[in-house]
């Protein structure tokens, strides 16, 4: 039986963000790249996280071990909006767990649409 995409879509892995983070097709859009970078962080697919950062925005490495064991219980996409033809912003909220306690995290992420993939640049933080 298929497992649901991490993501929320009403759709399976293999036929949700699945294809993206194996690299057989970029994202289409931002929001589908959102969706599949919060895929890649209930994967602990730190190989697609950086692959889809922007290469200026990029930090030098990931450690998600480093947190401890994450516990990833759900995304709400809130909006989209294209700036233009290559900019684009994804309003959200990822809630997870570490150590049993609950937190969420509540960003606006800006993406760039370069060569033909869409990547992430940087967000912001909105506040509690």
């Amino acid at each position: 039986m298929p497992s649901p995409c991490p993501c929320g879509a009403k759709a399976d892995l293999d036929h949700c963000c699945g294809p993206y983070l194996e690299g057989g097709e970029p994202a289409p859009s931002a929001e589908a790249l959102m969706r599949s970078r919060y895929t890649a962080y209930t994967l602990g697919r730190e190989d697609y996280l950086m692959a889809t950062w922007h290469p200026t925005h990029r930090p030098d490495a990931l450690n998600l071990a480093a947190d401890g064991p994450t516990k990833w219980l759900g995304l709400e996409v809130k909006t989209c909006q294209s700036v233009d033809a290559s900019h684009a912003t994804v309003e959200f909220v990822a809630r997870y767990k570490i150590g049993g306690r609950a937190h969420r995290l509540h960003e606006t992420s800006r993406f760039v649409l370069l060569d033909g993939r869409w990547l992430y640049t940087d967000g912001d933080i909105h506040p509690k």
